[in-house]
């Protein structure tokens, strides 16, 4: 390239002082008029050698029709050729000729022949002149070997109508002597180095131009997916709020600590396979503190703590299944137990946001795995209003402050509370989560005092994300469906509060 480029320095320098074209330059080398682009570009690069102005032009250029009617002949004139000079031919075996009806209609036209339908045996065709100019193949035969043939606008219109010629619009350089104009090219230096300022050499080097107005390029980096964006914002909320995060690190866990620990029956449907994914490999989990074990399984056969129990044969076996986690309250379990073992309490405000698995039949809203953000409060006696007033100050700070709460069946909370939030897009309520105080029968045989109460609430991370990034379909933000340019294209969540 470096060679080419001096070669165009050379011829420029050669020719007029008004310049040359690069398509010319091209033509002049017998290389292709590209490789001509390439070399100006690289001259631009050493600086004002060179001055270059971009100019459009258009021309003629020979459709495959074209080309055939350059090198053969003009179907006419195929025709004319056909005609014996003295006897004629039958018109049926002109006919038969490739192209001979255009041919035919252009021949008569041009009263190079002439039809006789009088003749015994059928209509004849004879010629009408002793000669022919093909005008047509003499200006296709110009528009080949020469890229600047004048055509008239009749020639234009026929020609094109015909399907022999198509236009092309060419962009071309009109190159010109710069200001620093050379025919011998010097590589400019990018840098000044520690050697070049020791030993002076600096002096007599010619240094590439920086460009401050560059905006550089951008650094290659991932891009955080919608529903990592709205649960940072989440988390943010319940860390202002005073909230701790529980570790959710176990996807795996037993029926004991999500099912039983819970005070959750063992004959509970959601205990059944077809709303649960149980793990076949390993089937059973087998470490458990012993004597909380021996709590939960007689609170759930016998009762207690103030309870009738659930009167049923509560078996170890069924504790001991391994399952994909159902929601995160199982983890809340694990950290009230431990929570229950200090040798004093302290109240504790615990939160979570991960993943849960549960055997869903999919559509547009509900999938096998999502998201479950929970938050629980562990107090001296708490109250139902102060459920409310903190779940009021949670999705205040997430903009939302028209709030209802309805009585809601769950076996591990009493009293329960499904809350509606007004959805001012909707213009109307809509659940928004789930709540309650937890059972005795599930916090005593913790070993937590008597007077302690744990409040606690729960909302999916997919609907909210979902309305805040107008997503309606679910399987459109997990799984394989999931458009990654929307998760580069979509901007950071910040929640309207």
């Amino acid at each position: 390239m470096a060679d080419l480029a001096e070669r165009v320095l050379q011829y420029l320098s050669d020719k007029s002082p008004d310049g040359v074209d690069s398509e010319v330059v091209a033509t002049s080398f017998g290389i292709e008029h590209q490789k001509i682009v390439g070399a100006i570009k690289s001259i631009e690069c050493f600086g004002d050698v060179i001055n270059t102005k971009q100019q459009t032009s258009k021309r003629w250029d020979l459709s495959k029709e074209g080309e055939d009617v350059a090198s053969n002949g003009s179907y006419e004139a195929r025709i004319y050729h056909a005609v014996p000079a003295a006897d004629g031919i039958p018109h049926k075996e002109l006919m038969k000729l490739p192209n001979a009806k255009i041919g035919f209609s252009k021949a008569i036209a041009a009263k190079w022949i002439k039809l006789d339908k009088t003749t015994e045996g059928g209509p004849t065709v004879y010629r009408n002149i002793a000669s022919i100019d093909d005008t047509v193949q003499t200006a296709l035969l110009k528009i080949k070997q020469s890229k600047d043939v004048e055509l008239s606008n009749a020639q234009v219109t026929e020609y094109k109508k015909r399907k022999l010629i198509t236009e092309v619009k060419v962009n071309t350089y009109l190159i010109t002597k710069g200001s620093e104009f050379t025919t011998s090219l010097t590589k400019q230096e990018t840098e000044l180095t520690a050697e070049m300022i020791a030993t002076g050499s600096w002096k007599t080097k010619t240094f590439k131009p920086y460009n401050f107005d560059a905006l550089g390029v951008a650094p290659t980096s991932g891009h955080l997916h919608p529903l990592l964006k709205v649960r940072t914002q989440f988390r943010q909320i319940f860390i202002e709020m005073g909230f701790t995060e529980m570790p959710t690190n176990n996807f795996i866990e037993s029926s004991f600590w999500n099912f039983d620990a819970l005070f959750q029956p063992q004959q509970h449907p959601a205990r059944d396979a077809h709303d649960t994914f149980f793990i076949a490999d390993p089937k059973d989990a087998t470490d458990f503190p012993m004597d909380y074990l021996k709590r939960v399984k007689d609170v759930h056969s016998n009762g207690g703590y103030g309870s009738q129990g659930y009167k049923y044969d509560w078996k170890i076996e069924e504790a001991q299944k391994n399952l994909l986690r159902t929601h995160t309250t199982a983890v809340s379990a694990r950290m009230l137990y431990k929570l229950a073992q200090q040798e004093k309490f302290s109240p504790k405000k615990y939160f979570s946001i991960d993943r849960v698995f549960r055997n869903e039949t999919l559509d547009a809203t509900h999938l096998a795995e999502f998201h479950q953000v929970e938050g629980l409060v562990a107090d001296y006696n708490l109250t139902l209003g102060d459920l409310m007033g903190v779940i009021s100050e949670f999705f205040k700070k997430l903009g939302m402050e028209k709030l209802r709460f309805k009585p809601a069946y769950n076996p591990y909370t009493e009293p329960s509370m499904e809350i509606f939030g007004y959805h001012e897009g909707l213009k109307k309520w809509v659940e928004i989560g789930n709540s309650g105080v937890f059972r005795p029968e599930m916090l005593l045989p913790m070993g937590l005092p008597e007077d302690v109460t744990v409040i606690a609430w729960g909302l999916s991370l997919e609907r909210p994300t979902m309305i805040k990034y107008g997503i309606s379909n679910i399987r459109e933000l997990i799984g394989p469906k999931v458009n990654l340019q929307m998760v580069h294209d979509n901007p950071l969540c910040r929640i309207e509060k």
